[in-house]
């Protein structure tokens, strides 16, 4: 079982890796598109309706979404 710290460096280092991903394939419709405008793709007609990158974006919203679970869990056990 990984400790805290390993959990958590795994999931900062595949978060990262998704958003490099994202970035990479995004300039491949929009090549002078920066990480900050990933952050409202609806403002890209060239992403907005685009499957492989909505694919992406919510493999790393998965990502984002098991952290905070596995870390939520964590939390009410150490409070209960």
């Amino acid at each position: 079982m990984l400790s805290i710290e390993e959990r958590e460096s795994l999931f900062d280092e595949l978060i990262v890796l998704q958003k490099k991903k994202i970035l990479q394939l995004a300039k491949l419709f929009v090549p002078h598109i920066v990480e900050d405008d990933l952050l409202q793709p609806f403002d890209f007609p060239e992403l907005e309706m685009n499957a492989p990158f909505r694919y992406e974006e919510g493999v790393l919203e998965g990502l984002l979404t098991a952290r905070m679970a596995i870390n939520a869990s964590e939390y009410e056990k150490t409070t209960v």
